[in-house]
């Protein structure tokens, strides 16, 4: 996951989280809230996903990265910190309004969101990053071998040219008795 799209989830994020306080400020109560509750879930769920993927990038990634690793990593951190500031709010929203039972209910439910989103999102994103590495390797492969073939052809049409080009002695039957 890149820096923009963990930036797009910490918007996300902030949104549903500003909703949800608005929410709790009219007096909604958390039924009414619950596709606020969910998005911000979902968003705080894709966030710890891009760091995982940082602190495990792919083989290419390693490679070519660069620095882009970095960025993810420090960019997936700090969101990861807004989010546990949005969460510990949270706690203290439904402690108050709901009871001190309601907090435990909705990690329950994060719970199952997370992972129905492991289930789904995350398996077809890491399929899609293996594919792309395998790709990637089978085109490495394929240059390395097409490069090796062609040093191969120029060494045997050099090898064959300087064959052909020193003279030829022909000796008759008759000069051989």
């Amino acid at each position: 996951m890149d820096p923009v799209t963990i930036s797009l989830a910490v918007g996300v994020a902030s949104k549903a989280f500003d909703a949800i306080k608005s929410g709790f400020a009219m007096g909604r109560d958390l039924e009414q809230m619950s596709g606020d509750i969910g998005r911000w879930m979902g968003a705080a769920s894709d966030v710890d996903q891009a760091e995982k993927q940082a602190k495990n990038p792919g083989v290419f990634g390693k490679v070519f990265g660069g620095g882009s690793i970095e960025a993810t990593a420090l960019q997936a951190y700090s969101a990861k910190k807004k989010l546990e500031e949005q969460r510990y709010e949270l706690k203290v929203f439904l402690n108050m309004t709901q009871g001190p039972g309601a907090y435990d209910e909705l990690l329950q439910m994060e719970g199952q969101i997370r992972k129905q989103r492991q289930e789904t999102i995350y398996k077809q994103q890491q399929l899609r990053r293996q594919i792309g590495e395998i790709i990637a390797w089978l085109t490495v492969v394929i240059v390395i071998g097409g490069f090796a073939f062609l040093l191969a052809s120029v060494w045997v049409n050099r090898a064959q040219a300087s064959v052909d080009t020193q003279p030829k002695t022909f000796i008759l039957r008759d000069e051989i008795k």
